[in-house]
């Protein structure tokens, strides 16, 4: 079983940054995919980034992060972090870590929600205007 926590999260005026943690536990959990999940209120929970095992450590992006967040891997720590600049309000969102083994899988998986097996309970970001 996999275990996924979060933390980082909180209050940041317009065009502050973040930098959220995800500390993950469990067999295998190395191998794992790890990624960054976000649900504002009324609208349905998005990717925001993924970053695979670290033999592989390729990244993927939703198209609207345009390089203002950064995911990066630390297995000695068990830590996948995700560095957030330049917050708009439009951030503001409960914040989840999901795991998934995807080996073998094509890219959009990656990305997507429902190929995620695991996840933590959330953070909560809110940027204020």
């Amino acid at each position: 079983q996999i275990e996924l926590e979060e933390s980082g999260g909180g209050l940041v005026q317009t065009g502050g940054s973040l930098r959220l943690s995800c500390l993950f536990s469990g067999a295998g959990a190395k191998w794992y995919a790890i990624g960054w999940f976000r649900q504002a209120p009324g609208k349905e929970r998005e990717a925001v980034a993924t970053i695979n095992f670290s033999e592989d450590g390729r990244t993927f992006y939703a198209d609207w992060v345009k390089g203002r967040f950064t995911i990066t891997r630390d297995d000695a720590k068990n830590t996948v972090y995700l560095q957030m600049d330049n917050l708009k309000p439009e951030d503001t969102a409960e914040y989840y870590c999901a795991a998934a083994y995807l080996e073998g899988y094509s890219d959009k998986h990656y990305l997507s929600a429902n190929a995620m097996e695991h996840w933590g309970k959330g953070t909560l970001v809110t940027v204020s205007p």
